[in-house]
């Protein structure tokens, strides 16, 4: 089987249409032409004349070519008694741009009644009239038959006829909708199946996920002939989302043999859901199917031990056909398969004898039972790994560190670090203020450290974490810190344990830097700045 599924992403409009999600003309730009690099078919941009933004959107993405994808702008049909040459939407879609319109209508004859209060053969009428008026100006058009699961299920005889209408004005496609998203696999494969047998234009679904089974809705509807899946990226959408594609796709092709991207597209999967979810400010959950970070992460020793001789052991597919690669966890789970897996992800050539390769592991094991976890501060792990082969030189020890708060009652708290470093042989003291105990503590570090190693003024922490480890300890409980820092585009994670939070940040925080230093070779002499450069900060 090699039969073409198109795509059809609608991120830029239904997808902004889910809680939270709020993307400007330049963020629905940046993404347009990133999903037109995928290999998308239609991309919906908007409804032209419902608001400033999405005009906008439609005049500027006439002016950036695109390779492969048809802009498509989206609205209804015409009003009821209105003739579609009449109606300021469809005059809106034609006035945009786009290359396609895609507008919806009613199927589910509850809704013409309760809804638009007409007629059925009034609701045909807008269909059909709709539909020829764009066709007549020269637009790609698909008529989106809105709720026609529900209204299949409730009068099939007129939810066919509305997609007649459809097909004898000269729709391009005609798309189903589940737009409560309460059908289940079986149900929609029916019916589609049905509706296949009924009409000779090519079939598209849009299914929403409010059952939790969208995904499974747009196969079963392309296994019964449908020719179009219209979703999101990452499943955004109003409620519980839209059907999301990233998961459609590497379904469709990998594995039920169907022709959506190129092999090479769809190697930049994981890429694309990453890029519109930084974009539209939002946390991918880490088991997300297919991009997840844990999607292929692998965590018990028998596992790993599997997985090194065969991956398809434990591995659906290969992970570097989507984009996403393979991860070992270390944790108190861990084997030495792990811990030598580890080591090879990690590009690291320690060349451990087994002895050696257990007393790391019942490190591990020991350092995970008081709190620490490496599986999510990789960072941290990759220093113990080399400081346990003698690999890793100590550029830099604290002597001491000090921390003043100060409240008075008419102003904020502020807060004041002081830290005494061991550097090259030399004694570093310096201070500084920050917002809070752990940015004081951080802006001072650096100060001290910057002029020895420049590159550290390039990186800076993305995310700070605290977690209780014991509950009933009250404020003298361990906690856990973990941060996450960046530098030229790469983050790494590192991790602290303590009953003092401040020691705690202290030691993820010296680890973030300490791991900078190592991946950028900063302990080379070449990098190291002049002793001009650090007159003012010795002895400070």
């Amino acid at each position: 089987m090699n039969s073409k599924v198109y795509l059809y992403d609608t991120t830029l409009r239904d997808g902004t249409q889910g809680e939270g999600i709020s993307l400007s003309v330049e963020d629905k730009l940046k993404i347009a032409q990133r999903l037109d690099q995928f290999g998308m078919d239609f991309i919906e941009g908007g409804w032209p004349g419902s608001n400033p933004k999405d005009m906008a959107f439609f005049e500027r993405i006439r002016h950036i070519p695109l390779r492969h994808a048809k802009v498509t702008a989206f609205g209804s049909t015409c009003r009821p008694n209105v003739a579609a040459a009449e109606d300021d939407n469809l005059q809106a879609l034609i006035a945009s741009g786009a290359q396609a319109a895609a507008i919806f209508g009613k199927s589910w004859d509850l809704h013409v009644t309760d809804a638009l209060k007409t007629t059925g053969e009034e609701n045909v009428r807008m269909v059909a009239d709709s539909v020829a008026f764009l066709k007549q100006h020269g637009l790609t058009t698909l008529f989106l038959a809105e709720h026609f699961f529900d209204g299949y299920k409730a009068n099939p005889r007129y939810a066919l006829r509305v997609l007649e209408a459809a097909e004898e004005a000269g729709a391009d496609w005609i798309v189903l909708c589940d737009t409560n998203g309460g059908s289940l696999p079986h149900e929609v494969y029916e019916i589609v199946k049905a509706a296949v047998g009924h009409l000779r234009t090519p079939l598209g679904i849009h299914p929403h996920n409010d059952s939790g089974v969208a995904v499974a809705n747009a196969l079963a509807a392309v296994q019964a002939g449908a020719r179009q899946v219209q979703g999101t990226i990452n499943g955004i959408g109003e409620r519980c989302g839209n059907v999301n594609l990233i998961s459609v796709v590497p379904n469709l092709q990998l594995k039920l043999g169907y022709q959506c991207v190129s092999s090479e597209q769809l190697q930049e999967l994981t890429q694309l859901s990453r890029y519109v979810a930084e974009i539209a400010n939002m946390t991918l959950p880490n088991n997300q199917p297919f991009v997840g970070h844990s999607a292929f992460a692998h965590k018990g020793g028998i596992h790993v031990s599997a997985v090194l001789r065969d991956p398809k052991t434990y591995e659906h597919i290969e992970p570097e056909n989507i984009g996403n690669k393979r991860r070992v966890l270390v944790s108190e789970l861990a084997g030495q398969s792990n811990l030598l897996a580890k080591l090879e992800e990690l590009e690291i050539d320690l060349s451990l004898d087994r002895e050696k390769t257990r007393e790391i592991i019942a490190r591990i094991k020991e350092r995970e039972f008081q709190g620490y976890q490496y599986e999510g501060a990789e960072a941290s792990l990759t220093l113990m790994l080399l400081a346990a082969a003698g690999k890793l030189k100590h550029l830099f020890t604290l002597d001491s560190f000090k921390i003043l708060l100060e409240k008075a009652s008419s102003q904020s708290i502020t807060s004041e670090a002081t830290v005494k470093l061991r550097v090259n042989g030399e004694t570093v003291h310096t201070a500084a203020d920050g917002n809070g105990p752990v940015n004081a503590l951080d802006n001072a570090m650096r100060k001290a450290l910057e002029g020895y190693y420049p590159c550290i003024a390039n990186m800076h922490l993305t995310d700070y974490k605290v977690r209780v480890l014991d509950e009933n300890g009250a404020t003298a409980a361990k906690v856990r810190v973990l941060i996450e820092s960046a530098s030229n585009g790469e983050k790494w994670s590192t991790v602290g344990v303590s009953t003092n939070v401040i020691e705690a940040s202290w030691e993820a925080l010296a680890d973030s830097i300490r791991y900078l230093l190592w991946k950028e070779g900063c302990e080379e002499a070449g990098h190291l700045a002049s002793s001009e450069a650090r007159v003012g900060i010795v002895n400070h």
